[in-house]
Order: structure tokens, then C-alpha cells, then sequence
């Protein structure tokens, strides 16, 4: 069902007017607008930087280790899904390798940000794409499962967003959540892209419980890649000048490192899917259900 941002009524209509006071979004370029006043809001990247991004994250070990980790943890718990909605999609990455796992699903792309919803838009079809606020989701009960993928640590109320998400699941509906964690590895990467946490150990498995979720899985991974990371992000001096003059310099790895990093974290995927739970590593993943016990 869609629930008006005004008024709270939830209904179902095909557009998007509210049956009880008429409220209804702006459309911007065919683009439903649900909160105007952040549209424009900073990202941490010029506009510009959105079409090489999308080019890199095609490329990058950390996000295709990521995207296969993500779609084998659905497929794991949820072999068929008929309504998915992604918070913070960005350029549509991960939306894309939802779209090729389930062909069949109804796909819903949104982010606060508009700028990076038309390269959305263009890597994923057949989603709808939708400009909002996460701690104002338009819809009650609508989606079997809502992800978030490295987008909590962005935002202060997160508890806020896991309540609202909770709402806009039907009953039985999964949220599947990647976060960055540790926060003795807080850097200038952090600070550009703009975070306001790193979660600590059982953070952010404390507030989906307070949400009202039960957790069914849960894993650290970038794990074998740990004592790396600690390594270079606490014994490199800090480079905050030269990430704002190329904020994507991280990414641009050289090929044979970056094939040596993929070939790791092919491995640790391998263990992941045996059973082994990782209890430390750079970033976690969370998987639990709206309405059934957990662990």
C-alpha cells in the first residue's frame, strides 16, 4: 500500500493522489519526488562523478565481492521475491544484480538523492525509481524485502529508518543491511563520504531487535582482508586534501591487486556459504525478518 507522507493514510490506488487529502508528490523528469528539500542536498561527489562511479563499481573487487555476496544471502533465505525495494541505490550497482537473481520481482529503486537515480534509472530498466527520505518511506506494508546496502552509517536517525522499514514490509518481509564497522578504522575515507558512525560489535544487531526485527543471519566479511585494511588505515598519514581533489582515487586500484584482492574475497565468500560466521572484518551484513523468531 502507499501512505501519504501528510496525513499518514495508507491506500491503494494506482496513482499516487491521497484518497483522504489529496496530497501527491512532485514529478520531476518522470522522477517521483517525495522530499523535495533534500533533492539537491550534497553527496560528497560532483554530478560528474556519478558516471565514472558506475563505470568502477563494474570493475572494483569490493563491490562485485559485495553484489555475489548480497544476492547468495537472498537466495539463500528468500528463493522467490515478488516486491523489492533498495534504500540509497545510488547509480544502481547492487539494484542490477537483484534484477538478474530475480527477473520476476517488482523492483523499486530510491535514494535521497536524485543525481545519481537517472544512472539508476538507465542500469535498471524495468525499476521504478523514486526520490525520498528513508526516515520517511511512502509505503505500509508493500515489499517482501527491503535492502540497504552501506547507507545507515550516512544517516544520524538510523533507528528511525529501521522503523520505517519495518513498516513497509508485508508480514514475514526480510531486510537485508550492509554496514561498514570498527569504529577504531574511522579515516578520512569516512569522513568524505560523509558517515557518522562505524558500528560496533552487536550495534546495529541491538537496534533492528529494538525495531522490532528478529535476526536470522548475520556475518562480518572483508575479513581475510582484515589485517590489511587495519594496516593501511593506521599507518598511512591522512590524505583529506587529495580525496577531495579525486574523491574515486580509492577505487582505482591496479588490475593485478585488484584481481588478487577479488581472488580473496572469492575465498571468503566460499567459507561464508560452508557456514563460517566471520566475527570481525571491515564491513557486516544482517539479514532478519519482520514477524518470526530469529537468533
Amino acid at each position: 500500500m502507499k501512505r501519504c507522507l501528510y496525513c499518514s493514510t495508507s491506500y491503494e490506488t494506482v496513482n499516487w493522489v491521497c484518497p483522504t487529502c489529496g496530497h501527491t508528490p512532485t514529478i520531476v523528469d518522470e522522477l517521483l519526488i517525495f522530499a523535495p528539500e533534500l533533492e539537491q542536498g550534497g553527496t560528497g561527489f560532483e554530478p560528474k562523478a556519478y558516471s565514472e562511479l558506475a563505470i568502477l563499481e563494474d570493475k572494483n573487487f569490493w563491490f562485485r565481492s559485495r553484489n555475489q555476496l548480497i544476492v547468495w544471502a537472498l537466495k539463500r533465505h528468500i528463493p522467490d521475491i515478488r516486491r523489492y525495494m533498495e534504500i540509497g541505490c545510488g547509480t544502481g550497482y547492487v539494484l542490477s544484480g537483484i534484477a538478474q537473481a530475480y527477473p520476476k520481482a517488482l523492483l523499486t529503486g530510491s535514494d535521497v538523492f536524485a543525481v545519481g537515480l537517472s544512472h539508476a534509472a538507465r542500469r535498471v530498466k524495468v525499476a521504478e525509481m523514486i526520490q525520498m527520505d528513508a526516515r520517511h518511506i511512502p509505503y505500509t506494508e508493500e515489499f517482501d524485502v527491503i535492502g540497504a546496502f552501506d547507507v545507515l552509517e550516512h544517516i544520524k536517525e538510523d533507528e528511525t529508518v529501521l522503523s520505517e522499514m519495518l513498516r513497509a514490509l508485508r508480514p514475514g518481509g526480510i531486510i537485508l543491511i550492509t554496514v561498514p564497522q570498527h569504529p577504531f578504522l574511522w579515516s578520512e575515507i569516512d569522513d568524505y563520504a560523509c558517515h557518522v558512525r562505524r558500528y560496533r560489535h552487536g550495534e546495529l544487531r541491538e537496534k533492528v531487535r529494538n525495531a522490532g526485527f528478529f535476526v536470522e543471519y548475520e556475518t562480518s566479511f572483508v575479513s581475510l582482508l582484515f589485517p590489511l585494511m587495519v594496516t593501511s588505515r593506521l599507518a598511512r598519514p591522512r590524505k583529506t586534501n587529495e580525496l577531495l581533489a579525486d574523491p574515486l582515487s580509492e577505487l582505482r586500484l591496479p588490475v593485478y591487486v585488484n584481481r588478487i584482492f577479488e581472488s580473496v574475497m572469492n575465498v571468503e565468500r566460499t567459507l561464508i556459504k560452508l557456514g563460517v560466521h566471520f566475527p570481525f572484518g571491515g564491513s557486516l551484513l544482517l539479514m532478519a525478518r519482520k514477524g518470526r523468531i530469529g537468533i
